[in-house]
This record gives C-alpha cells, structure tokens and sequence, in this order.
C-alpha cells in the first residue's frame, strides 16, 4: 500500500516544482524585459567580440577581412535589434531552464536508477520528453529561419555598399570641374567642363 501514496505524492511534489520553476520564468522574463538597457550593453560587447572572432576564424584574407569588420559595424544596429527580440522572447526560458537544471541535482545514473514499482512516473517523464523534444525541433527551425533572414540582410547590406563604392568610383563628375582658359585678352578664365 505505501507504493500507491508514494506515487501521487511524488506528483504533487513535481506539480509544486513545475509552478516554483513557472515563477522563476516569469521572474527571469520581468528581469529581461526592465533591464533591456543593460541587455543592450550586454549585446553591444557580445557582438563586438563574436563578430571579430567569427570574421578572423572565417575569412584569412586580409582585405575581406577589414571590408567584412567594416561591415560587421554597419550592420551592427540591424542585427542588435534582432537580437533583443530573440533575447526577450527566447532567454527567460533558456535561463530557467539551466537553474532548473542546476537545483535538480540529478545525474543520468539517478535517473537510470529510478525504482519500478513507480511506473505512472516515467509515462509522464516520457510526455514530458517528448514535448521538449518538438518544441526544441520547433526552436531550431525558428533559428535557422532567423539565420536565413539575417543572412539575407547581410547580403544586401554588402551588396548595397559594394554598388555605393561602385558607383561613386566611376560616377563621371564632368559637370563639377572647372579647366582654365585663357580669354582674348590673354588673361586666364574658369570656366565648368560641358
């Protein structure tokens, strides 16, 4: 008979632990979402160090390489802006979860060890798992859209300076100089170029 209660209070105990962890979330969310002047600044300096990083591990030349930081701080605004929304949607969770991870204290030969006779247990765990499992899916898919579209507007931002720079060097600027002549009188004249 004590195997029957132990089962329900096992639950209830998890119930209580899932609604600690959902006051956590919303504690972590409140904290994310009033300190966002602080997360900018975060996100400033992560993206200064990664950016440079990622431009030195990926292009060895070295002329891509200053062009690419060039336009690593262009862009700097655009992805910022991204970034706080992924960060405000996306890391209270992620937060929470990693407490959550920490206050467990479980290691997989606990969880290997679990007791048969609590058979409801695992059937929830496995619910449970599988959750976790399709919104970790649905997470990655989000994120590789959101890699595309940041790709996209790295493409164009490098497209649209490449045709600055291209058309600035060979914008023919006849109508802006000015060339000396010497008039009848045999004094020097400006005149603009036709």
């Amino acid at each position: 008979m004590p195997k029957l209660v132990k089962v329900p209070k096992q639950l209830q105990q998890e119930r209580i632990e899932e609604e600690r962890m959902h006051d956590v979330l919303l504690l972590v969310t409140h904290l994310v979402q009033t300190q966002e002047v602080t997360v900018k600044l975060m996100l400033d300096c992560l993206y200064d160090v990664g950016s440079v990083n990622l431009i030195n591990k990926k292009l060895r030349s070295r002329s891509l390489n200053v062009a690419a930081k060039s336009i690593a701080r262009m862009s700097k605004p655009v992805v910022k802006t991204f970034a706080l929304g992924w960060i405000q949607k996306n890391v209270p969770d992620l937060i929470t979860k990693w407490l959550h991870s920490q206050v467990s204290f479980t290691t997989l030969e606990d969880q290997l060890q679990q007791p048969a006779s609590t058979a409801i247990v695992p059937e929830v765990q496995l619910d449970a798992l599988s959750l976790s499992q399709k919104t970790s899916l649905e997470e990655i898919k989000r994120l590789r859209s959101q890699v595309r579209y940041l790709t996209g507007i790295s493409v164009g931002a490098i497209a649209a300076l490449v045709s600055t720079v291209v058309w600035v060097s060979y914008n023919p600027q006849s109508g802006n100089t000015m060339h000396q002549t010497t008039n009848s009188n045999g004094n020097m004249a400006t005149m603009p170029n036709k």
